[in-house]
């Protein structure tokens, strides 16, 4: 598509870094960017915006969590293409654009998906499901770790998704512009509640895991304790919330529509992690 490099915001997050993976491995050049970065970039201080998309063409754009990180996210995105950005690939989430949204992290988001779409850039919208490696890159990886699986999902389930998978899908989309103007969801091929997710990651890792179901402030509580900003938590308690309300107990079709072959199983993601000893204690 071209030779300049491709911009990758948050660089070092999840999907992220597979994105990067993939695009090194088509020796396509990439720009990273990240207050640490050569050129530093911060969602919060636009001062640092222009600089970032200075001679880019293409960029991938995964947003902070929250309200107020999804609202400089979609002024980032404006100021971008007019400073010259032709083509964008959005994370966004599964369910954001859904009838009956009563959540503030559901509201940005579609707040963002509109910015995007009204920025005067080409643009492609991907809304993966939850990620199976919360479970082992993120603060669900100290609950694995101690046995105990605490959240506000109550008894629905989700159609968790490899993130490698996401990352294929989203180097797709960023090299093949035949993806523009299109909306993605993604999942993987089964819905699981939290009951079902302990019991695959005991079979996993050959030790008991339980689910304990918390109430939502509870949720917020722990997080909080935990050191996660309070919207950060608010938010992540939102977003089980929809969850805990069986609102996302379907699959989604995106990888096979996109990749031409089935998503990664939680249970084959799950024993292939254990290998790591990400969960040994």
């Amino acid at each position: 598509m071209t030779n300049t490099p491709i911009l990758i915001l948050s660089g070092k997050g999840k999907t992220g870094r597979r994105v990067v993976e993939q695009l090194d491995a088509r020796q396509i050049p990439v720009r990273l960017a990240s207050r640490s970065s050569e050129r530093p970039f911060d969602w919060y201080d636009e001062n640092t915006w222009s600089g970032t998309v200075a001679g880019i063409d293409t960029a991938y754009l995964a947003p902070p969590v929250g309200p107020t990180g999804l609202a400089q996210a979609g002024k980032f995105i404006q100021q971008a293409a007019s400073d010259g950005l032709r083509r964008v690939v959005l994370l966004s989430g599964r369910g954001v654009g859904s009838p009956g949204r009563e959540f503030a992290v559901y509201e940005s988001g579609l707040e963002l998906e509109h910015a995007v779409k009204d920025s005067g850039a080409d643009w492609t919208i991907v809304r993966p499901a939850w990620f199976m490696q919360g479970f082992s890159e993120d603060f669900m990886l100290d609950y694995v770790q101690a046995g105990e699986i605490r959240l506000s999902a109550g008894d629905g389930a989700e159609a968790w998704i490899d993130t490698n998978d996401v990352g294929d899908v989203m180097a797709a989309a960023l090299l093949d512009e035949r993806h523009t103007g299109e909306t993605y969801s993604l999942s993987g091929p089964r819905t699981l509640t939290m009951a079902e997710v302990a019991a695959e990651l005991s079979t996993a890792t050959g030790r008991p895991i339980t689910s304990v179901d918390l109430e939502p402030e509870q949720h917020v509580a722990e997080m909080v304790e935990y050191g996660v900003p309070r919207e950060d938590a608010e938010s992540v308690r939102d977003l089980f919330a929809v969850i805990r309300n069986h609102r996302s107990e379907y699959v989604s079709e995106g990888v096979q529509q996109i990749l031409g072959r089935a998503p990664r199983d939680f249970a084959d993601w799950a024993r292939e992690t254990a290998k790591t000893g990400v969960w040994s204690v």
